[in-house]
């Protein structure tokens, strides 16, 4: 029973990541999510369900428009394997509790980000309106750790990244999400998790730069790292913070 539901739990996931790429493509644009349906963007044919199939009709098309053989940009896939490898993962460590059900939205909040920032250097209140009622209402049922862990970890994690934005070195929806994602995860976690965020973003950042993908003042979006940074924190979270004071100590 177990493998059946991890098994469905992953479809499920798949499923949604296609979903997800649709709304950080589309939202931030302010196009509908349903019209018009989903076409090749080079020679604009209609895509059908044999198109449409997560990670398989990539795989079988072997990336490419089935009608004119335009390269498909490997994101769609990757977003659709990430959201369903996340989802399993979620399962396996939760379970079908309020901490697996929060973290699969997490999941979905990060992904449909990701997706927005990346391409538009946005990340649109519309997406964020949609997950935070589903958090303030999931968080309180939630049994790792007391509801002002929360509140100290939404106005840290909000309050530190403003302050931040006041100094032109953070977007505001940067700051929404934070505060967004900081409830979510509680006190400390937020710490840990915008940590591993910097420490990312300056890495790939300083990667992109040198290889010259960007140029020097060029902004790199903080989003998807305050998102990874979230998700792992929300799992590991604990462990890490641990094994880190039992190192110093």
């Amino acid at each position: 029973m177990t493998t059946f539901i991890a098994i469905y739990i992953t479809l499920l996931g798949l499923t949604l990541g296609s979903f997800l790429n649709v709304v950080g493509l589309r939202i931030p644009a302010g196009e509908s999510l349903l019209h018009p349906p989903s076409k090749c963007p080079k020679c604009r044919a209609r895509l059908k369900t044999m198109d449409l199939i997560p990670v398989l009709s990539y795989l079988l098309a072997r990336g490419k428009c089935r009608h004119c053989g335009t390269r498909v940009s490997p994101v769609y896939p990757f977003g659709e394997a990430i959201t369903g490898v996340l989802f399993l993962v979620m399962y396996l460590k939760f379970g079908l509790t309020f901490e697996g059900v929060t973290g699969m939205l997490l999941v979905c909040l990060s992904v449909a980000i990701t997706v927005s920032d990346i391409r538009y250097m946005l990340i649109p209140d519309k997406v964020l309106l949609f997950f935070a009622p589903l958090f303030l209402l999931l968080v309180p049922f939630m049994a790792n750790a007391p509801l002002w862990h929360h509140l100290l970890g939404a106005l840290s994690g909000g309050g530190v990244l403003f302050l931040l934005a006041l100094f032109g070195g953070m977007g505001i929806g940067d700051v929404k999400l934070f505060a967004l994602l900081g409830w979510v995860i509680g006190w400390p976690n937020v710490i840990l998790a915008f940590l591993i965020a910097c420490s990312l973003g300056a890495a790939v950042g300083g990667i992109l730069r040198l290889s010259g993908t960007i140029q020097r003042r060029q902004p790199v979006p903080f989003g998807p790292f305050l998102a990874l940074g979230t998700l792992l924190s929300f799992l590991f979270g604990p462990n890490i913070i641990s094994a880190y004071l039992s190192f110093i100590g």
